[in-house]
Formats: C-alpha cells, structure tokens, sequence
C-alpha cells in the first residue's frame, strides 16, 4: 500500500486549502490517519487525525478551529479542511497511517508514511 498527499500550494493568510491523502494498492485492515507537518528548521510536528470509522479525531491545539480531518473510506481518502490559514502553517505536510486503528499524535506509532505537499502561507 502507498499513500500519496496532495492539495498543497501558497495562499494568503486567511485563505483556505485541502488536502487529500489517498492509498492505493491493497490496504491492510481497518486503518487510522494523521497529518504532520515540518517546517524548516524544525521538527516533525503533529497537526491532526482520524479512525478508520471517524469516530474519533484529534487535533494540534494550534490548528483546533481552522483544520477539518475527514475521510472517505469508499474513496480511500483522507482530507485535511484548512482554514483562516496563517503564515506560522507554512510547512510540509504529510499523511501517515497507522495500522491498529488508534488515531495517535505520536509521529513513531505510524507505520506508512507519504510524501509531503508543500503549504506556504503568506502574509
């Protein structure tokens, strides 16, 4: 299985983006989704996820408010709704998943990572 992000690109501080998470090949049970972001200079930092069912999310207290985590299992896809987005969110972000279905803020408990899309905000 692969996951593959997208949706980045630059906006103003204030606008909105989404992002999309999408796994391909075949996916293995009942699998939980979490967003990180990098920025440069500093460490990973863990903004958002999701269960398989959605029936518990959890969010980074800096984005609580502004960032929806959704998914759709049919589609095999993972979104991250970001608005009134500020300069301080520029960053790579990524998507991961975690195999025992538990929608942790902790970046080592993901066991499939993708690759990043880019997120700049300007002011």
């Amino acid at each position: 299985v692969q996951l593959q992000a997208s949706g980045g690109g630059s906006v103003q501080a204030g606008g909105s983006l989404r992002l999309s998470c999408s796994a391909s090949g075949r996916t293995r049970g009942s699998y939980a989704i979490g967003w990180f972001r990098q920025a440069p200079g500093k460490e990973r930092e863990f903004v958002a996820a999701i269960s398989w069912s959605s029936d518990m999310t959890a969010y980074a207290d800096s984005v609580k408010g502004r960032f929806t985590i959704s998914r759709d299992n049919t589609k095999s896809t993972a979104y991250l709704q970001m608005n009134s987005l500020k300069p301080e969110d520029t960053a790579v972000y990524y998507c991961a998943a975690e195999f025992q279905g538990i929608p942790t803020p902790l970046f080592y408990e993901y066991d499939l990572w993708g690759q990043g899309t880019q997120v700049t905000v300007s002011s």
